[in-house]
């Protein structure tokens, strides 16, 4: 391979905040992007060198694209996996690797992975016709998940009752036993072509009920050393099972009993590790890098506590982006404002998101809280 710092060119597909964000590192070791994305205004637009807009999902537009790289990355899975798999095949490094893409791509495909290796995981069962949804082996409650195209909390459907099949999903899915959780915990991994492997200290979510998305993150996690040495092994596990080069991440649950449960895998950086930037020795996104072009991985140990805050916006306004409060916000000390450059709003659109440092864990989560309340996107 090319030196990561000369004329070896890179590719993401995707042009959202994650390929922003990793464009920034990128800038830092000299390194050359291309993107790929649908949206002419996407946030990445201005920020790489060469911006190319057109479906992910398209094989010729895709394999097109991949032919001027020489090293091809995502940002998110959705995309033609058949594409990659044929630049493989002419020599176009694709990490990860087009095979585990298409393996998270399909949530059945993630579960049955789960379940041939040993991973812990919720009950589940495939289903592939409305036939077997009203025959289910698994009884109520359960979440049922559409196998593809679900995200950010679109595809999951609570069936509570029978009454609730009225409304289910007809399209191939599967069905999870409800889990009563305690807490909802990630981990992220990276893993690079020689095999190293690191993982992030664990950290602890709360989800936008509403948008069923990460609304706050607290790290480092306040769990049990055993907690959290269980949890960085299952993550270290999968990405050596999956002999994944490049990022992953773990999201799980904690049940109320002390047993950790995989919930889904995400093959590139993610929002559970945005504090990162600031909080760890080495982001996420810079660990992503290092993983592609095959570099020692960085140092994952947390610098501070640090909580992360996503900018969503606001219910009831869709328009231009007005960021009201941010003076406010910016007057707080240990405060890390990150807008993503997506000029118009609309409800629970990701459009940013802040991280706060601080050496009193309690203090930071109280600044926190302080931004949550104080920093809207209206229009």
């Amino acid at each position: 391979m090319k030196a990561f710092y000369g004329d070896l060119k890179l590719g993401i597909l995707g042009g959202g905040q994650l390929g922003r964000m990793l464009i920034q590192q990128a800038i830092n070791y000299n390194v050359t992007v291309k993107v790929l994305d649908p949206d002419r205004e996407a946030p990445c637009r201005k920020l790489c060198e060469e911006f190319t807009v057109g479906s992910l999902s398209d094989y010729a537009t895709v394999y097109n694209f991949g032919k001027k790289v020489d090293l091809l990355t995502i940002e998110i899975e959705k995309v033609n996996v058949d594409a990659l798999e044929q630049l493989e095949r002419e020599g176009v490094l694709v990490y990860p690797q087009s095979r585990v893409i298409r393996l998270i791509q399909d949530k059945g495909l993630q579960k049955q992975f789960f379940k041939e290796n040993d991973i812990p995981t919720a009950e589940f069962q495939i289903i592939s016709s409305q036939e077997q949804l009203l025959n289910s082996a698994i009884p109520f409650p359960y979440i049922q998940k559409l196998r593809r195209d679900g995200y950010d909390g679109k595809g999951v459907y609570k069936v509570i009752s029978e009454e609730d099949l009225k409304g289910a999903f007809t399209a191939p899915s599967l069905i999870e036993r409800w889990v009563d959780f305690e807490k909802e915990i990630a981990v992220i991994v990276a893993r690079n072509e020689s095999g190293e492997v690191k993982t992030f200290p664990l950290v602890e979510m709360e989800f936008n009920p509403q948008a069923n998305l990460v609304e706050f993150l607290i790290s480092p996690s306040t769990l049990s050393f055993e907690i959290q040495q269980e949890a960085a092994l299952i993550a270290h596990k999968i990405a050596d099972d999956l002999k994944i080069v490049g990022l992953l991440a773990v999201e799980m649950f904690l049940d109320k009993h002390g047993k950790i449960l995989v919930n889904e895998l995400a093959p590139r950086p993610h929002n559970s590790g945005h504090q990162s930037i600031e909080g760890n020795v080495v982001s996420q996104f810079e660990q992503h890098l290092r993983a592609i072009f095959n570099q020692p991985l960085g140092d994952t140990a947390c610098l501070n506590n640090a909580i992360m805050i996503n900018v969503l916006g606001e219910e009831g306004y869709e328009g231009p982006a007005v960021y009201q409060g941010i003076e406010k916000v910016l007057k707080c000390p240990g405060v890390y404002v990150h807008l993503y450059g997506k000029a118009l709003t609309k409800p629970f659109r990701k459009m940013g998101h802040v991280t706060i440092v601080d050496a009193d864990r309690e203090q930071a989560i109280e600044r926190a809280r302080y931004v949550q309340k104080t920093l809207k996107v209206i229009s």
